[in-house]
């Protein structure tokens, strides 16, 4: 495609810190690389502590682990997200209770939380859309009501804010994605934000595969052991070395994918005023840009009419209530409305750090000559 979706780039010295890691033969977890990007999570994230891991999904198995997620508990999150969310609970025999989301943000509606609680709830999955926060104040206000474990799917919310505070830093677990589509890369690569600190030694020993090897390389014991449940969670050192070159200039990146939503927004407005197209609220953190069709028809066509101009745009997510996974799985918590016109109507523009503004009106002209025809 002429104006790809999306493109993985390179931004400073990711290929050198990758043959420095080489060089010092050091490939595996936790190495100098991987150190220094637990250190700046922590720091910008303001996180206790941060474990870089070989993916968010990772993460998100991490945290159900570590919240004790077992059979027959309930776990309250959006339809209206990737299948990461929902799995990670399905692995230890939860249940996702699926609720609406907001048209406004596309997150989950906090307003009908307190509704799907059961005495068989044990946490609620706020997932941050587009880099957009949900309602936290809320969702925590209810957590700690009904005694709940918040664990944030901030995988598209890198450096995004909730009121001042980072997303990803305010329940008591964070994840974060950084796969080649998010706007911090290093191909595959997540991290989990831990926020209860009673939580991070055993995050720890469930991330290096249920032993207490972390433990014997600090020398507070003289062997290391099985000691809990836990997989191969550590990324790669290499991820580390590309991915804290990417954290280097992560507020670069974002403020280059802010100015292209940013110029979208703005010219898309008349399409919007007219009655065509609905845009979002806000923007976040740059990391996608979104259109809402009139009818699923209208986006089908929109699709084609852009990829036969050598532009690439998606739909996003089938929501997970209605997929066959999710009906045996899963059940939802009230009506999903909102979630099944979203998921029928929303159409993902072109967004990558490289992308020009002169690509960005290419993509809202034929936006507009397609509106013209109709």
């Amino acid at each position: 495609m002429r104006i790809p979706f999306g493109k993985p780039f390179i931004i400073g010295k990711e290929l050198f810190n990758i043959a420095r890691a080489v060089m010092n033969c050091h490939l595996s977890g936790d190495g100098q690389f991987t150190q220094q990007c637990h250190q700046w999570l922590q720091h910008h994230h303001q996180c206790q502590s941060a474990m870089l891991t070989h993916s968010c999904t990772a993460a998100l198995e991490m945290s159900a682990i570590l919240c004790d997620i077992k059979a027959g508990d309930e776990v309250i999150m959006p339809s209206f997200t990737f299948v990461s969310t929902a799995n990670a609970f399905v692995l230890r025999g939860a249940t996702p209770v699926f609720v609406d989301i907001r048209p406004d943000t596309l997150n989950i509606d906090e307003t009908l939380i307190e509704a799907a609680i059961t005495d068989k709830t044990k946490a609620i999955v706020p997932v941050h859309y587009a880099g957009v926060g949900c309602e936290m104040d809320t969702i925590m206000e209810i957590a700690k009501r009904y005694n709940l474990y918040v664990i944030e799917d901030a995988a598209q919310a890198i450096l995004s804010e909730y009121q001042g505070q980072k997303l990803g830093s305010i329940g008591q677990l964070g994840c974060l994605s950084f796969h080649e589509t998010k706007n911090v890369i290093s191909g595959e690569g997540g991290a989990l934000l831990i926020n209860d600190e009673k939580m991070i030694e055993r995050a720890e020993i469930i991330r290096e595969k249920g032993t207490n090897r972390n433990q014997f390389f600090r020398g507070e014991v003289d062997k290391y052991t099985w000691v809990d449940i836990g997989s191969s969670y550590l990324a790669s050192e290499l991820i580390g070395a590309f991915l804290y070159a990417q954290l280097e200039h992560a507020q670069e990146i974002t403020d280059a994918r802010i100015h292209i939503c940013q110029s979208y927004h703005q010219q898309l407005q008349p399409l919007q005023q007219t009655g065509y197209i609905q845009l979002p609220n806000q923007i976040g953190n740059g990391h996608l840009f979104y259109i809402l069709t009139r009818t699923p028809q209208e986006r089908t066509d929109l699709i084609a009419h852009l990829k036969q101009r050598d532009i690439h745009a998606v739909f996003h997510y089938i929501p997970l209530h209605s997929s066959p996974a999710g009906l045996q799985y899963g059940h939802t918590s009230g009506n999903m409305s909102v979630t099944n016109k979203v998921s029928e109507t929303l159409l993902r523009l072109p967004v990558y750090y490289e992308m020009s503004l002169s690509e960005v009106n290419t993509v809202v002209e034929a936006i507009k000559q397609f509106y013209a025809e109709r």
